[in-house]
């Protein structure tokens, strides 16, 4: 029979303080330590959390290791949606562009200005200015769309029905001038090599600006939701914290490197397609936790918005293509009228552009983060090497460390909070 002085005192669980916006916050764990590990034995066990579930946002497989509730160690186990993406970019230049899209099939429009903006640093062409805003503009919409689909489906993962609603009642606008522009929803295969496709259809930049006017209310409604929501904020606060330095050593980047207070993004840093001559701010945070990294989303969302204005603003008739003959095929009102013009079309659709001998590597920000595209040319028609760098896989490779001593509830948080797509992580 044991004694009072005897019998085996619990520790409180380590909990964390309420934000006060005064400094960081420390990562939370909920564990309880006991005074003696031989007064009290516990087996682990495993536990697979997907890849069929709901909360790992694709085809996720995370391993877990448990003590109760308590997660020891999690382990994510992916390629179940690998697709072979980069021997089959070794197939022409120009029809690995389709391909892009479907690495991260939410965002494909920096995908495809990612791999444009890689080869055109081997061929030496010049884009149209009209061209490189309209890609700015593009690149900035995506961002809100795939922001609209990671603050819907994040406030799933919390138990919040709503915000999805409001969410994806203005991501569908955005979506409808899309496919007016391309024919494509998500799919769109419309930049080249030298520009676009094609031109604006009339009437589709004003539609644009009545959007931006009104999504500053919208972005308004999303932060009344969550931002002061009790449940979300207990749940996501403390949660998963990532200090800068371990942010640097893994590689992360985008909106969960920028939630650690490291102010850096590639259109601040390394600007491409003109962006050092926007005017837009890069939202921070102080903790690197789940919240910090809600915070920077609904804050780039506004920086976005800015960003459209002024490219609708400087938008001036002119070219949307080169007229460099090595990527730019002929025109159609010429072509029927030259034999050795028809002949140049048809060199040029069947054979494919030729890129001259060399390798470049162009990074862009996508977002998720850094997305990079390092291209290998022998001076063919087929491309000798694509590798592609995605912002997802460096991100998820701290899963484990974020996730020790939380419980599985703050692992459906964290794998929330870090809005991989797996589509990247696989290729």
């Amino acid at each position: 029979m044991q004694t009072e002085s005897e019998t085996p005192k619990r520790q409180p669980a380590v909990t964390a303080e309420a934000r006060d916006g005064n400094g960081p916050r420390k990562r939370r764990s909920r564990t309880t330590a006991v005074t003696s590990e031989s007064t009290l034995r516990t087996e682990t066990i495993t536990l697979n959390l997907g890849p069929q579930h709901p909360s790992t946002h694709g085809v996720l497989h995370v391993r877990l290791e448990l003590d109760g509730e308590v997660i020891k160690r999690a382990e994510p186990w992916i390629g179940y949606l690998h697709r072979g993406f980069e021997k089959l970019a070794e197939r022409g230049w120009s029809k690995a562009i389709p391909l892009t899209d479907r690495l991260d099939y939410v965002a494909g429009w920096s995908n495809e200005l990612g791999y444009v903006l890689a080869v055109e640093k081997l061929l030496g062409v010049e884009v149209p200015e009209r061209a490189r805003i309209i890609r700015v503009m593009l690149a900035e919409f995506i961002r809100i769309t795939s922001h609209h689909i990671w603050y819907g489906t994040y406030g799933l993962d919390m138990g919040a029905l709503t915000p999805i609603l409001y969410a994806f009642r203005e991501r569908e606008q955005i979506y409808d001038m899309f496919e007016e522009l391309s024919g494509a929803r998500m799919m769109y295969n419309f930049l080249r090599f030298g520009g676009l496709y094609k031109d604006l259809p009339p009437g589709w930049a004003e539609k644009a600006s009545d959007f931006i006017e009104k999504f500053p209310a919208a972005v308004d409604e999303y932060e009344g939701m969550l931002t002061e929501n009790e449940i979300f904020r207990r749940r996501t606060i403390g949660i998963g914290a990532l200090a800068p330095a371990e942010a640097i050593e893994f590689g992360v980047t985008g909106p969960v490197l920028r939630a650690t207070g490291l102010k850096w993004d590639l259109r601040k840093e390394i600007p491409y397609s003109g962006y050092e001559t926007y005017d837009f701010d890069i939202p921070t945070g102080t903790s690197g936790d789940c919240y910090d990294r809600y915070k920077v989303r609904i804050a780039e969302m506004r920086q976005s918005a800015r960003i459209i204005k002024q490219c609708l603003e400087r938008l001036e008739p002119g070219p949307v293509l080169t007229d460099d003959p090595r990527v730019a095929p002929p025109r159609r009102e010429t072509a029927a009228q030259s034999l050795e013009t028809l002949i140049q079309h048809f060199h040029h659709v069947t054979h494919g552009i030729e890129v001259p001998a060399g390798e470049a590597y162009h990074r862009v920000e996508g977002p998720r983060g850094e997305l990079g595209f390092y291209v290998v040319s022998d001076g063919g028609p087929n491309p000798v090497r694509v590798k592609c760098r995605p912002p997802s896989f460096s991100n998820l490779q701290f899963l484990d460390e974020m996730s020790r001593g939380c419980l599985i509830a703050d692992l459906i948080a964290i794998i929330g909070s870090l809005d991989t797509v797996l589509g990247e992580i696989d290729r």
